[in-house]
């Protein structure tokens, strides 16, 4: 009978783990969302500064963004 009380409180220990195990990873999902916005700002104001500086300098045409995809001419 002991060895049937070890298991359930082993269960029980576990279950109890697992609901700890799930929350924790749902705080870091949302801190890595978190991050990866505020990056993606980071970078959005560096383009806009590029572009700015480049105009500034009289460097001509911006050149168009690495991050942004270039249209395909129709056929």
């Amino acid at each position: 009978m002991s060895n049937l009380k070890n298991m359930v409180e082993h269960l029980r220990t576990l279950e109890n783990e697992r609901k700890n195990l799930l929350l924790e990873i749902d705080e870091l999902k949302k801190m890595a969302d978190s991050k990866a916005r505020a990056l993606e700002s980071e970078v959005s104001m560096l383009r806009e500064e590029v572009k700015s500086l480049r105009v500034l300098l009289g460097a001509g045409e911006p050149e168009p963004d690495p991050g942004e995809k270039k249209k395909q001419p129709r056929k």
